[in-house]
């Protein structure tokens, strides 16, 4: 029975993802989602106690599954710029990708729910700060063995490439080209050195 809880509440999350992904969050409505996951209103209360929560755990799910594959690329035998350069390059693609499942939802949301929801900010805050965390920690491992020799302080060097490529995605949803993606990634290699 608890399985069956699981994958009832993991399904809406992956379904109310990809709408959001598509649309935002406050154009998607709980109809859509319960009419999209094909479960009855009632299910989705049982799961969610308000819209704000969904919102919060939705965006929760987000960032644990783009931890595990940020972690995933920054790890590995490469030197550690050249495993920050693997993962830039996955942003860039995945952002330029069709699927909706690879459409970063800080970009897409962030903006959106921090005026209309203290808990929605905070997960987005929590998420990227362990984003940035993990940029810092593959820095830290540059700096040891000698591909990153960067004058800036490992935590701002950290939030500026987040901050770089979070700027670069939104600059690709407005003009549609990837152009801001190539800059950035020439911009990551001048901050690296």
């Amino acid at each position: 029975m608890k399985k069956r809880h699981c994958d009832t509440r993991q399904h809406i999350l992956d379904v109310a993802r990809t709408l959001m992904t598509h649309r935002g969050y406050t154009r998607v409505g709980l109809a859509e989602v319960v009419a999209a996951a094909q479960v009855p209103k009632g299910s989705f209360y049982h799961y969610f106690k308000s819209k704000d929560e969904f919102g919060q755990a939705v965006l929760d799910q987000y960032f644990s599954d783009y931890l595990k594959v940020v972690g995933t690329l920054l790890e590995g035998p490469l030197p550690a710029a050249e495993r920050l350069m693997v993962y830039l390059r996955y942003w860039a693609q995945t952002q330029c990708s069709d699927s909706a499942t690879d459409k970063c939802l800080v970009v897409k949301l962030g903006a959106e729910v921090c005026d209309l929801s203290e808990g929605m900010r905070r997960v987005l805050d929590t998420g990227t700060q362990a984003v940035i965390g993990l940029l810092e920690s593959c820095i830290e491992q540059g700096r040891a063995d000698g591909s990153i020799t960067s004058s800036l302080c490992d935590a701002t060097l950290a939030q500026s490439l987040y901050q770089l490529w979070l700027g670069a995605s939104l600059m690709m949803k407005i003009s549609k080209r990837s152009q801001a993606f190539e800059d950035s990634l020439t911009m990551a290699k001048r901050l690296l050195s």
